[in-house]
Formats: structure tokens, sequence, C-alpha cells
């Protein structure tokens, strides 16, 4: 498996090869149009589920992503969970728990707009768990995750890597424009002064659990036409791999 670089190798604003922005709209378009036969054939066999994990920074663009690359999908075969600050009930329960009832069945494909991530990045960052109950934590997420892949769980984990620069554009661009005003939360702005504390734990994160069953791909994204692309080329590739062919009968 080829080895993860480090947040600090990967430029942000970067976008390897040749795509220029309207080369990378015009991409996208096809990648979207496999991407829904290929969630057909998914359904149809019933023998797989993919499930897409997205991670970053506030405004990063986790919604964006989902809207632009996975708009073509049949709802029917569709799941988006958003992960906020677990609830009493999930508080009652291991870390895990809630994400476990959430993972898509066979046949479908599903987003988690944040995830168990959050309990070995945001908990560290806030001192709620310690450097050995993250380190447990992450063996318990890499065998997790094992468990899920020898259940026919595809997990595909995006890290969108944003600039601090970026950032303060995208918040300035919420609090200027009334359309998007409603995005802006007061975490978003708390959470700032934080930010190479994040990318510090981000990065211990995803080199503890980038693994060959549940692989990371570290996502340029403070240019959204790209990030859409890199995400759309990856997911296509991995269904693709699965090598699908429509069911000759019935499937039970």
């Amino acid at each position: 498996m080829e080895k993860l670089p480090s947040l600090d190798q990967v430029d942000a604003a970067g976008h390897p090869g040749s795509e220029d922005k309207e080369a990378a709209r015009q991409a996208l378009v096809k990648h979207r149009e496999q991407l829904a036969e290929l969630h057909d054939l998914l359904y149809a066999n019933r023998r797989h589920a993919l499930l897409i994990i997205l991670q970053g920074m506030d405004t990063s663009g986790k919604d964006g992503t989902i809207r632009h690359v996975l708009s073509g999908l049949n709802p029917v075969g569709t799941q988006v969970l958003s992960f906020k600050a677990p609830n009493d009930l999930e508080r009652a329960h291991d870390y895990l728990w809630r994400i476990h009832r959430h993972v898509p069945p066979h046949g479908t494909i599903g987003v988690f707009n944040r995830s168990h991530y959050e309990d070995v990045v945001t908990a560290f960052v806030h001192g709620t768990i310690d450097e050995a109950v993250r380190r447990r934590r992450f063996d318990e997420i890499n065998a997790f995750e094992q468990y899920l892949h020898h259940n026919g769980i595809i997990l595909l984990k995006f890290f969108l890597h944003i600039s601090p620069e970026e950032q303060a554009e995208r918040l300035a661009a919420r609090i200027r424009d009334p359309a998007k005003m409603w995005k802006l939360s007061a975490s978003d702005l708390s959470e700032r002064p934080h930010w190479n504390e994040y990318q510090a734990a981000y990065n211990t994160a995803l080199q503890a659990t980038h693994t060959a069953w549940a692989p990371w791909t570290i996502v340029p994204a403070d240019h959204k036409w790209y990030r859409n692309l890199l995400v759309a080329r990856t997911v296509v590739a991995a269904l693709e791999a699965l090598k699908l062919g429509w069911p000759t009968g019935p499937v039970s």
C-alpha cells in the first residue's frame, strides 16, 4: 500500500495533473454519469456497500463535496449522515455504537459527514481523552473498519485539506453574504485558534488509521473544482474495481 504523506507535505492549493478548471468540470460530469451506473450495479447485486467518510476542518467543503459529486445518485440506495456532538442516548453507549448502527446496508452508498474520527481528533484536542486512550482507539477503529471490510463494506476515507488562509476567506464570505450566513456557527470561530493542534491531531490520526482495507486520501481542497474531481475519480475507481455485472436472476 502506498505510504500516506503527512499533511505538511500536501499543498492544499495544489491540483496535480494537467486538469484546469473547465476540464475538471467536464470530467466531473462524466464521473457522475459513471457513478450513477455503478450505483445501479451495486444496488442490483446487493453484495457490497460503499461507505464514504469525509473529514476536514470547518469550511473544508464536506457538504459541497456531497452535493457536487453524489447529486446524480438514486436516493433509494443512498444515505447521508451528518454526525454532530453525541446526544444523551449516544453518550450512554460506546463511541462506535452510533457509527455502527448507521453503516449502509449492502447495495447502498452511505456518506458520513464527520464520523468516529471526531472521537480521536476533537476529543483529543479538547482534552476529553488522553494519549493512551487515543492510541487504544486507533487500534479499535482499525479493527472495526477491518470487520466492516470483511463483511462487504468498501471504505473510502477522504480528508479535505484546506489552508488557514482559505478557511479565513470562506468564513469571511459567510459573514458577508446573507445567503451563506446560516452556515456560520459559533464553533467555526471558536475552533480556529486551535488550528495547529487540529492539524497535528489529524495528521497523527490519518497516519495511524491508513490501512489496506480502509485507506485515506488527502484531498487538496482550496480549489473546490479539484476537490470534487479527485473525490469523484476515487469513488468511481473503487466501484469499478468490484467488476460487478448485472445479476442474471433475482437477488435474494
